[in-house]
């Protein structure tokens, strides 16, 4: 919820947005009544602080009276601090018997009316996943830890504003996926999303790949050459991997950043572009910036508002729906006639398995597994989970799955391998592997 500022004196409103933004206090001003009872009326207002007098030379709190009032008509549970001269002061208290929550005088003490804001304010409902893909553009991007809904709730936050934002977290974490978020729910969602691997850029190509090139301008370029920063103008740039960029890079990197100017290889006219950097790396740029590796100066452009992304290992509760959504859209994407089934044999191999690929090795094992798999359920065997750690999870939980439909089944291997959705001859080689061997009954 959000406090509405009624307030006709541009200065003043401009004051007030500025020190409730420094508290964190969602707020928006207008000065006409009419807009502010309307906005009221939709209920995205929390709270109202409203001045006494609201058309210029007015200062007999009549406007404010008559306002205040239709206000409690309108929302008789929505707070109402006055601002008021001290010519006011006796409308003002006459005006909170009618039921106005609090009043202060004009110039009014910063420390007071945030604690009274505060103190006034309804309590925020913790949001969802679900409440922020109701309201927002997510990417399709599926979760349901709260590490992750930290990350994506501070992706929103920032998305209206033009602040570059560093993104980090392991490879495969999904941080490109942050960086989509951003641009579609920002003021340039319309306009160009252009990516690039900052880390790949060899020297040579760094210049023309971010800032184009001329016709001629070096041996084999016959026909001019768009930078991505140039393609990027008016939109959004994902640097990726941009602790990998090289010295020479970050330096180029930072005037662009710093000047918002560049100029085309080969050419010396100086271009402008109004671009949103978004910068992602898997590396400690801290740590980089101490060893000599990373330039500081970059650091603080680039890092205005930084969102971690925990790895998967870090967040299992997206584990389950991720593989599941997954299995969905490989079966979409290949054409299977049907979406194999997760067996619970293989949603636990998939909790247990510490992931150190991330998302995108998780997508590689599903998708293998749904193309790959026998019958029509994923078993702990089809997800092949690599490592001695993976192995050792997988083999733990098939050998208990195996065992329990071997004595369901009576010790008949035929049934059992009916109850695994799996050949008798591949039922055989996995208890094999697993050495489970049946005792024999005596005659």
């Amino acid at each position: 919820m959000r406090v509405l500022v009624i307030e006709d004196q541009p200065a003043v409103a401009k004051a007030l947005r500025l020190l409730f933004a420094v508290h964190d206090i969602d707020c928006e001003t207008t000065s006409d009544s009419a807009a502010a009872l309307e906005r009221i009326g939709s209920g995205a207002v929390g709270l109202v602080v409203q001045d006494m007098n609201f058309s210029p030379g007015a200062t007999s709190g009549a406007e404010g009276i008559a306002l205040f009032r239709r206000i409690r008509a309108a929302a008789p549970a929505v707070p109402i601090v006055l601002l008021t001269a001290w010519t006011s002061l006796e409308t003002a208290v006459q005006l909170v018997e009618e039921g106005a929550a609090d009043y202060l005088a004009k110039p009014w003490d910063d420390a007071r009316l945030v604690e009274t804001v505060r103190r006034l304010l309804p309590a925020p409902r913790p949001r969802t996943r679900r409440d922020l893909a109701r309201e927002h553009d997510l990417r399709g991007t599926i979760y349901e830890s709260e590490g992750m809904h930290r990350a994506v709730s501070l992706a929103l936050q920032i998305a209206k504003s033009d602040v570059a934002v560093l993104i980090t977290g392991p490879n495969g974490a999904g941080k490109e996926k942050i960086a989509e978020i951003i641009h579609a729910n920002s003021r340039r969602a319309k306009l160009p999303f252009v990516k690039v691997n900052a880390g790949a850029l060899p020297d040579q190509l760094l210049e023309s790949e971010l800032f184009g090139a001329e016709a001629g301008a070096y041996t084999g370029s016959n026909r001019l050459r768009i930078g991505r920063f140039e393609a990027a103008d008016h939109g959004s740039l994902f640097l990726d991997e941009i602790g990998n960029l090289s010295m020479n890079g970050q330096t180029k990197l930072l005037r662009v950043l710093q000047s918002g100017e560049f100029e085309r290889l080969g050419s010396s006219q100086t271009r402008q572009v109004d671009v949103r950097v978004l910068a992602a790396t898997n590396s400690d740029l801290r740590e980089a910036i101490a060893r000599g590796g990373f330039r500081q100066d970059l650091f603080f452009r680039l890092n205005v508002v930084e969102i971690a992304v925990p790895p998967l290992r870090n967040r299992r509760d997206d584990i389950l729906p991720l593989a599941r959504h997954m299995l969905a859209a490989a079966a979409r994407e290949h054409g299977l006639a049907r979406e194999p089934a997760l067996r619970q044999a293989a949603a636990d191999a998939l909790l247990a398995f510490d992931w150190p690929g991330n998302v995108r090795e998780l997508q590689n094992r599903i998708t293998r597994a749904a193309l790959t798999a026998n019958g029509i359920e994923i078993t702990p065997a089809d997800l092949a989970l690599g490592g001695s750690a993976g192995d050792a999870a997988v083999a733990s939980l098939e050998r208990k799955e195996i065992e329990l439909a071997l004595l369901d089944a009576q010790g008949s291997v035929s049934r059992a391998a009916s109850a695994l959705g799996i050949s008798r001859q591949a039922l055989y080689r996995r208890m094999e592997k697993l050495g489970i061997v049946l005792e024999r009954r005596p005659r």
